[in-house]
């Protein structure tokens, strides 16, 4: 008896399609996690583990993300410069004010892979905190070669 084969999605054979986000009124995890899957590709048939399968997601309106409960005040966010006695602290809302697309981009980040194929996807995220983005021509012919 002769096993069926197993479906390998080729680089050469994928094709990357841009999908714009709205990220008003949502709330920030669960807006995450719905890009980070579209990102790793895998609402797509397709989806292969090793392979870059995702689409280009672009997210508007990223300053108008919602949190739920006091992580506003409570969920802080650390940077350190690699000296001694250099680590800054941020709460939710300070980075939310000067930066709302670092924001999203660290849920995200923490959702996919920590390796080269990972960082590959998180390439293909754009995050804007109003209503424009420069990737009009992209979004209209919908598809791109890669």
């Amino acid at each position: 008896m002769k096993r069926p084969k197993t479906y390998t999605a080729k680089p050469n054979e994928i094709r990357a399609s841009w999908r714009v986000v709205d990220a008003t009124g949502n709330i920030l995890g669960r807006l995450a996690t719905q890009i980070a899957k579209t990102l790793q590709g895998k609402d797509k048939p397709v989806y292969t583990p090793n392979t870059l399968t995702g689409d280009y997601v672009i997210v508007v309106n990223a300053s108008r993300v919602r949190v739920t409960g006091r992580k506003e005040t409570q969920k802080l966010y650390y940077k350190h410069s690699g000296y001694i006695g250099n680590l800054k602290t941020f709460t939710l809302r300070d980075l939310m004010e000067k930066h709302p697309d670092r924001v999203l981009r660290l849920a995200v980040k923490g959702m996919l892979p920590t390796n080269k194929l990972g960082r590959g996807m998180l390439k293909r995220l754009k995050i804007y905190p109003g209503e424009t983005h420069p990737h009009a021509s992209q979004v209209s012919q919908n598809t791109t070669e890669r």
